[in-house]
């Protein structure tokens, strides 16, 4: 049986000081920082997010463990998901990957010409690869999620397919880490050097943490509506 970590009369200054990973899930929901006294029930209120919608994200993400029941993640609004999704990947690929190959650009530069294009080239493949894969999803499956949630059955998509093709971004990520690492000149030892690789180290987290959300919440909601509809 699972525990919940947070709760929604946890005030929200406690929950980012023990959870400060969880401070990534607050701009992509619109939830402002300053919190003064309030609890996450009065936090969410004042910013029009769902208390337990937004729980059950922080709970996930907060502990890689945490397996939500099914009949707990059916229970709570999922309005919101494809919107928290979609901020997600703007995130992903319009900051945290932009600020890594301004990292990478200026590591570059010290390289020889033909060690630096092989080293910028792999990391616009995993960009690619990236781009590709959000917009698989935001072209196929959010469409599905939303005809399902309109109650229409799209019976040329199923949620199963997603799981079959849901491929590890983190393991193309660890590798353009280790690519890093052995390119690396030793006489860069500015802030680029130890800021890239912190960055891969936060992202390839975050990656993680935002695949559990899509695999168990995102996926037992769709399969419920797949299996409501049939």
């Amino acid at each position: 049986m699972n525990t919940d970590l947070i709760g929604s009369s946890t005030k929200m200054s406690v929950m980012i000081t023990e959870h400060p990973e969880l401070v990534m899930l607050l701009q992509r929901m619109d939830i402002a920082l300053g919190f003064g006294e309030r609890s996450v029930r009065d936090v969410c209120a004042r910013h029009g997010v769902d208390t337990d919608f937004f729980i059950l994200l922080c709970n996930v993400y907060s502990d890689a463990s945490y397996a939500p029941r099914e009949e707990d993640v059916l229970r709570i609004s999922m309005d919101g998901l494809i919107p928290y999704l979609r901020r997600s990947h703007e995130y992903y690929v319009s900051k945290r990957l932009t600020h890594i190959q301004s990292h990478l650009g200026h590591i570059a530069e010290q390289l020889p010409q033909r060690v630096a294009q092989v080293f910028m080239r792999f990391f616009d493949d995993y960009r690619r690869e990236v781009t590709a894969h959000f917009s698989f999803e935001e072209n196929v499956v959010f469409p599905h999620i939303t005809s399902l949630q309109e109650g229409q059955l799209d019976t040329t998509y199923h949620i199963d397919t997603f799981l079959q093709s849901h491929e590890n971004l983190e393991d193309k990520l660890g590798d353009l880490l280790q690519i890093v690492f052995k390119y690396l000149p030793e006489q860069a030892t500015g802030d680029d050097a130890v800021d890239v690789v912190y960055d891969i180290l936060q992202l390839s987290m975050d990656l993680n943490r935002h695949s559990l959300i899509e695999e168990k919440v995102m996926v037992p909601y769709v399969r419920h509506l797949e299996r409501s509809l049939r």
